[in-house]
């Protein structure tokens, strides 16, 4: 079992599943995590999340990740350093967030659910 292996189980068992990984060029894989939780401010409750695991993972680091395309706060507004963007591979759209860690990438210490904790931190920020 790879590390990658051992996060996606780590993910599966937080978020069910629902969390897919899917190969992508080059190396990289897609992973969706279904039926995130959004807090009041946002136009729906849940939304997927998607972002790409580069290839040399763990060592190379996670950034930017990818939201339902319809996905708005309220009012119909873009959030900031967002913008609707072609998913990888996908054929399909999704509201890109530019955003990454405040700290840097340690592959020792960050793991596939820790960028979920920094995905579900942005995602709590209705700005």
């Amino acid at each position: 079992m790879t590390v990658l292996d051992d996060q996606l189980g780590q993910l599966r068992d937080r978020f069910g599943e629902g969390v897919i990984d899917r190969p992508l060029s080059g190396g990289t894989v897609l992973v969706t995590v279904p039926r995130v939780s959004l807090p009041e401010g946002w136009n729906k409750p849940v939304t997927s999340v998607r972002f790409v695991v580069p290839a040399g993972y763990p060592f190379a680091n996670l950034d930017c990740f990818w939201a339902d395309a319809d996905l708005r706060l309220m009012g119909d507004r873009i959030p900031q350093a967002a913008a609707v963007n072609a998913i990888p591979d996908l054929g399909e759209m999704g509201l890109w967030f530019s955003w990454h860690l405040t700290q840097g990438w340690n592959p020792s210490r960050d793991t596939l659910s820790s960028w979920m904790n920094t995905i579900n931190d942005r995602l709590r920020r209705t700005q």
